[in-house]
């Protein structure tokens, strides 16, 4: 299997998803938010936005942990430019995308449902969605709307994985 990362802005639902392929592919997932180092939890749970500076280290250790699977792995991971998609392709070569695509609303109501839950805070959206460099123009690529449901979400991934390139 080709390592995959779901991406998108916070609360599109890519850990969601990726715990469901996780169990079907029966491959890791690694959750990104893990790997972020103390400051940008900080700095988030202050409502602040992350810089390309602050990122740049938290791909670097997506990138290594990439590394570690080389049967492939799940990737839950915001990989909102291309920039960062590049850093993470680099890491791993044949790298696959899936887009969740969600509308400012729907991302800011997701997070206010979940913010006693997870350290990013919904004010943090409209940062979110200015950095936000949509990549349906790259190779690799399958984008999906975030409101279909769980299962169906899920079957077109299986169906996008299984269609030759």
């Amino acid at each position: 299997m080709t390592s995959i990362v779901l991406m998108g802005v916070a609360g599109c639902g890519k850990s969601t998803l990726g715990v469901d392929l996780a169990r079907i592919l029966e491959c890791p997932l690694i959750e990104g938010d893990e790997f972020h180092p103390s400051a940008n939890v900080a700095k988030m749970r202050s409502g602040i936005p992350l810089d390309d500076v602050d990122r740049h280290g938290w791909l670097a250790a997506l990138g290594t942990e990439l590394r570690r699977y080389p049967d492939g792995a799940l990737l839950a991971c915001s990989a909102l430019k291309k920039a960062y998609r590049d850093q993470l392709r680099e890491a791993a070569p044949g790298l696959l995308f899936v887009y969740l695509e969600l509308s400012p609303e729907e991302a800011r109501r997701r997070l206010e449902i979940r913010a006693e839950r997870h350290f990013f805070q919904a004010n943090l959206v409209t940062s979110q969605f200015e950095a936000l460099e949509p990549p349906l123009a790259e190779p690799g690529i399958l984008a999906l709307d975030a409101t279909l449901p769980l299962a169906e979400l899920t079957q077109r991934v299986l169906e996008w994985l299984a269609t030759p390139a």
